[in-house]
């Protein structure tokens, strides 16, 4: 049992007169209760979660957080501040356990004030994390394990020792492929590449968990000419007590789409062997459902002398041999002449099948070993004496083409390779799906537009920029373990671990909005609002997998619109096909586990911010920050826009993972997205005010999908206290006052922001503020009730005047009659559509203003305007034999708009205005 550990988190420049009033009150406490989603996990490896904290209540440099099981026992614990309320108090903390043998239900984090306390850094007296850091290199202790990691070079770690000293692992750097071209041609350039780092860093805080932070770009080796290319950035993650590993790989993409061809991508790293028997080496892969492939570099069984019971159990279950003087010397005698097997390969080219096969060396042909379906994605290579090292890869299957490849085993230093983009698939063609069809002005593309949906321009369909993260995960053996734990491993690196609040408290805190609410069953009407809401869910995890949506991109993602005649998913029709967040399926998905708890839907929310933050946004360019428009290819239509990369979308996942490292690096990225909108205008296709953007200078963009994406970044900036966290607030604070300035506030529809001074004036067709008037459908369904209502409630007293009254005013006037628009603002606002979503506006107008009969309407509207109605299908019909390629599930009446515009809709009117439900059509 570990002693008590008491971290005071350290805060410099924040005392307000707000925080303050904090040191005249007495001493408090509260306690938050965090569990494990779904089962309790066989193996803890230590975990990081988040938090919520009441705004008010604990000032972030006299507050000591606490764990402790749910029988009392008290457990290590480091802690940290991830967001921030605006009077400066704790809103979210991001907390780690370390690792242990056993598990607990439930954890209890308890937060106390203590004026008497000071400011001192996070640091550990108990923990058996011990950390080096050196001007060549850094290494962590987590007391079973030791690890090394250069500052410069191209190993990113050096060597993993066990705790009794062994060195396991070792070497450990990057491997890319690539080549100049695709097809027959025989002038294509192969190229291969290592890791090359500019950086390496370990976190301040380091008495549960230490994280590494490796930067640097791939660099060809071994002849070739190319430049050093497709930066990544490593973060290794390391528990005190563990002898695990986590690895976030990220890599963003900066090559020429038509020559520069990824081959292969990985990891690699050696394994010591050279004082082990070659049939005391042991090769675990694992397969299909828990299934292990166990074999050893020289095969003992099966062999047509019997070497004895006790020699072939030893060997099978990874043990070390008896005695080779105890064996049957009609085998020990002979042991020259039986094969060593030093290589393995596994690759998982699809989601539905991987092949497997092994050789004895290099030159001689592969042996097929028997394949299946999909595979666990965990290598294990090592002795009986020796030990040993697993590498796994997360969802390896459902982001094939992968692979895993053991080499040299029969050698003094053997090698393991996790394959993130496996070298046997067909190169990764990042090319554009056409070429152009003959568009060549704004008016032809206006024109295809309206037949395929896809907004397509000339050099637009670039990946330049995208990105992609991955999940590896190493463990450390003093010798071979049982086939049973790695088998276990499997469900543990494709499942980790996650610890989580109960939905009362996400809700009670207030830290994540108060537009949403618990499932509410107490009548009829709300119960089949429920159910609708399960139903939308389990379709879209089931057409996943009915779909086939994986992919080493794809992954995450699903399609935007159903086409009835084929009996599919217009996968092949410009704007129809991947979805990219459009009107943000990804809110209703995080909402959707906010309220429920459920563990599938964590796993599919996770995902899905996993693919939009990273493969449908832009890392680098021009276009840093904008993300690209729904279409065949994640990046292939021209509409760059922030609405896409609205940081709301990943706000969930950030704060209930503790302050996921890299979707913090994505958040903080966005800070500068308002700078594209001096070299690219999103309505330069369809403008007819004459204005053309002009880099840092006077720039239009519109109140709702663009303000709207970079309100959400600045408030995020703002609750984090990001390094640019003041400027974020200013931006946001002054934009908020230009918007109240406006005479006819959101109405207005756009506005011109001085990217100097970030101030933000009427729009470039009505200069003089006399009262413009541009309503979209679209402004209000990418996160913007969701941002502003936050960000009312975050402002509290201090909202510039006027705002909340320009944000009401939209929300009631949206589905107002045209009368009513035409008496307030001197005209309609004309043919409008998504009715249904945009209800939750008017529910929560309601709330704020008390107007009971604008509760009726916003119900009317979500039942009785457009998308979806009570009486659709709300089931699926099953299709099969001749008419589709497999038996599928359709639902002809849904669309990925519908669902997400519903689900959002049905989650903030039941929070809002529950009461008016059963009678809105009396």
């Amino acid at each position: 049992m570990a002693p008590r550990l008491r971290l005071y988190l350290a805060l410099s420049g924040l005392l307000s007169s707000a925080i303050a009033q904090f040191f005249q009150n007495s001493s408090s406490s509260s306690a938050a209760t965090v569990h494990w989603l779904g089962e309790k996990p066989t193996h803890n490896y230590g975990t990081t979660f988040g938090l919520p904290w009441p705004q008010g209540r604990y000032p972030a440099n006299h507050t000591t957080f606490t764990a402790s099981s749910g029988s009392g026992e008290q457990v290590d614990l480091q802690s940290w501040v991830t967001g921030y309320w605006a009077d400066g108090s704790v809103k979210w903390t991001g907390h780690a356990i370390s690792a242990s043998d056993s598990s607990y239900d439930e954890y209890t984090v308890t937060a106390r004030t203590d004026n008497s306390s000071t400011s001192v850094p996070a640091t550990s007296s108990t923990g058996s994390l011990a950390v080096s850091d050196s001007a060549a290199s850094i290494t962590v202790d987590t007391g079973k394990l030791k690890v090394s990691f250069p500052k410069e070079g191209s190993i990113v770690i050096s060597s993993i020792q066990t705790k009794s000293g062994k060195t396991i692992g070792q070497d450990g750097h990057l491997v890319l492929r690539s080549q100049s071209g695709v097809g027959s041609n025989s002038s294509i350039e192969h190229f291969a590449f290592s890791s090359n780092i500019e950086s390496a860093s370990v976190s301040e805080q380091n008495s549960v968990r230490a994280l590494v932070t490796v930067r640097g770009k791939h660099q060809a080796v071994g002849g070739g000419s190319h430049d050093d290319w497709l930066p990544f950035v490593l973060r290794f993650y390391l528990y005190a007590n563990s002898d695990s590993i986590r690895l976030v790989h990220s890599i963003v993409f900066d090559g020429a789409a038509d020559r520069d061809f990824i081959t292969g991508l990985g990891i690699k790293f050696g394994v010591p062997l050279a004082n082990e028997a070659y049939y005391n080496r042991h090769v675990r892969i694992a397969g299909v459902e828990g299934g292990i492939l166990n074999e050893a570099v020289q095969g003992i069984t099966g062999l047509r002398r019997d070497p004895g019971a006790a020699v072939k159990t030893a060997q099978y279950k990874g043990e070390k041999l008896p005695s080779i003087e105890t064996w049957d010397t009609r085998v020990s005698s002979r042991l020259k002449w039986i094969p060593t097997w030093s290589d393995y390969s596994l690759n998982q080219l699809s989601a539905d099948g991987f092949t497997l096969q092994k050789r004895t060396k290099a030159g001689q042909s592969w042996v097929k070993i028997s394949g299946g379906t999909r595979a666990g994605g965990l290598a294990y290579l090592g002795g009986a004496t020796q030990g040993g090292l697993a590498v796994g890869l997360r969802d390896f299957w459902k982001r094939y083409p992968s692979g895993l490849e053991i080499s040299d085993a029969a050698s003094d230093l053997g090698e393991v390779t996790v394959w993130l983009y496996s070298p046997s698939s067909e190169p990764l063609d990042l090319r554009p799906f056409h070429d152009g069809l003959g568009q060549k002005n704004y008016t032809a593309e206006l024109d295809a537009l309206e037949i395929t949906y896809e907004d397509w321009e000339e050099g637009f369909d670039t990946p330049y920029g995208i990105a992609r993260t991955s999940e590896v995960f190493l463990f450390g053996f003093e010798q071979t373990p049982p086939s049973d734990t790695l088998s276990s491993l499997t469900e543990h690196i494709n499942n980790p671990p996650v610890l989580v609040a109960t939905p009362e408290h996400l809700k009670e805190s207030k830290a994540l909005g108060t537009y949403w609410d618990l499932p509410d069953t107490s009548n009829a009407e709300s119960s089949a609002i429920e159910s609708h809401l399960d139903f939308l869910f389990k379709f879209y995890q089931d057409q996943i997998e009915q779909r086939r949506w994986y992919g080493f991109l794809d992954y995450g993602d699903f399609m935007h619109t159903y086409d009835t005649d084929r009996h599919t998913w217009r996968y092949d029709i410009g704007g129809y096909a991947w979805d990219n967040s459009e009107l943000s399926p990804d809110l209703f998905f995080w909402l959707y586990f906010l309220r429920t708890g459920r563990e599938d839907v964590y796993r599919f929310a996770e995902a899905l911010t996993r693919h939009t933050g990273e493969v449908d946004v832009y890392h680098l360019g021009q276009w840093k920050g904008l993300g690209t428009r729904h279409g065949v290819q994640h990046f292939s239509d021209s509409a760059k826009q922030a609405r896409i990369s609205q940081p709301q979308y990943r706000k969930y996942f950030y704060y209930l993972s503790g302050g996921d490292e890299r979707v913090g690096e994505l958040l903080d990225e966005l800070l500068d997205t308002d700078k594209t909108y001096g070299v690219l205008d999103p309505q330069r296709k369809v403008r007819t005010d004459g204005w053309k953007p002009t880099p840092n200078s006077t720039v239009a963009f519109g109140l709702g999908t663009d303000w709207g994406a970079m309100a959400g970044g600045w408030l995020i900036a703002w609750e984090r206290r990001s390094l640019r966290w003041e400027e974020a607030k200013t931006k946001l604070t002054n934009t908020i006052t230009g918007i109240a300035n406006l005479k006819n506030g959101f109405v207005t529809g756009s506005g011109l922001y001085d990217l100097q001074n970030w101030t933000l004036g009427p729009p470039p067709a009505d200069p003089q503020n006399r009262g413009n008037v541009s309503v979209s459908h679209l402004s209000a369904v990418f996160g913007l009730p969701e941002v502003v209502s936050e960000a009312i409630e975050y402002y509290g007293s201090s909202l510039p005047a006027g705002f909340k009254d320009a944000w009401l005013d939209y929300c009631y006037y949206f589905d107002a009659s045209r009368a009513e628009q035409t008496s307030r603002y001197g005209v309609s606002f004309g043919s409008l559509n998504l009715y249904q979503g945009h209800s939750r506006l008017a529910a929560y107008a309601s709330r704020e203003r008390g107007n009971a009969t604008l509760a009726k309407r916003a119900w009317k509207e979500f039942f009785a305007s457009d998308g979806l109605k009570p009486t659709a299908a709300w089931n699926s019909t099953r299709v099969e034999g001749s008419a589709v390629l497999v038996p599928v599930d359709e639902a002809a009446w849904l669309s990925t708009n519908d669902l997400a515009q519903y689900g959002l809709a049905a989650i903030q009117n039941l929070a809002l205005i529950p009461d008016s439900l059963a009678t809105w059509n009396s």
